[in-house]
């Protein structure tokens, strides 16, 4: 059963935005196997560690960020949908962090709006969705359909506050990616890291972060405190 929501009076509405991969869902190495492979596939030989740098960028940046500028880009797109069939093999295997619904269900009983801030495909979008089995605590969701430019361009970030009726300025955004921090900081929306997708507490920061936590669990045991607290306890 959800908890009971607490609305804030007057109409004005605040949220939080999440990340899901490598946030809420352990599949940020998952993406940099599958890179590796559609890499390997189309005759790119691109070590993992630098792969996984760039993860949480849209597919098309990290393509761009990888492979030579004098590459034939006709093949780019292939290398996407290769990348896609790979990840999709992995599915089975998604896994939600400890703590990942439970955070989402306490930030919506505090009576702020929740929305999943993916750039991932529809599809893949969807299987995440079931992994974390929360819909009842979330109010909308965006995917790559939903931005004209990738991360960390703050595109799918508009999508997200659109999609639940919320100001930048009435918002907070959790992320494990660099390009999470950089696209939160384009808006002025105050940004959380947590390290599960990789990254280092440092480089989070160092990007924008206003505080770091190691997942969803310790994000959840540190809530009050935390930047969300602070968006809750600021409610009218």
């Amino acid at each position: 059963m959800a908890p009971t929501r607490m609305s804030p009076p007057g109409g004005l509405r605040r949220g939080v935005l999440f990340d899901v991969d490598g946030t809420l869902i352990d599949s940020s190495y998952i993406h940099t196997i599958s890179w590796w492979g559609a890499f390997r596939q189309h005759g790119y030989d691109i070590p993992m560690a630098s792969i996984h740098h760039y993860v949480g960028m849209g597919g098309d940046r990290l393509v761009d960020s990888l492979l030579p500028s004098d590459r034939d880009r006709d093949a780019d797109r292939d290398i996407m949908s290769s990348h896609g069939a790979l990840y999709a093999s992995h599915w089975p295997a998604l896994r939600a962090f400890d703590g990942a619904k439970d955070l989402l269900a306490q930030c919506h009983a505090g009576g702020l709006a929740v929305a999943l801030a993916s750039s991932a495909r529809k599809k893949d979008l969807q299987v995440m969705k079931a992994t974390l089995d929360a819909d009842a605590y979330i109010d909308g969701a965006t995917s790559a359909n939903d931005a004209k430019e990738s991360k960390p361009a703050p595109d799918i970030l508009v999508a997200a506050l659109e999609a639940i009726g919320v100001e930048a300025g009435n918002a907070v955004f959790v992320g494990d990616a660099v390009w999470d921090m950089k696209a939160a900081a384009a808006l002025g929306i105050p940004s959380v890291g947590v390290t599960c997708g990789g990254i280092s507490a440092t480089k989070l920061r160092d990007a924008g972060a206003v505080e770091v936590y190691e997942g969803p669990r310790d994000l959840l045991d540190n809530l009050t405190s935390s930047a969300i607290g602070r968006l809750l306890a600021d409610q009218p």
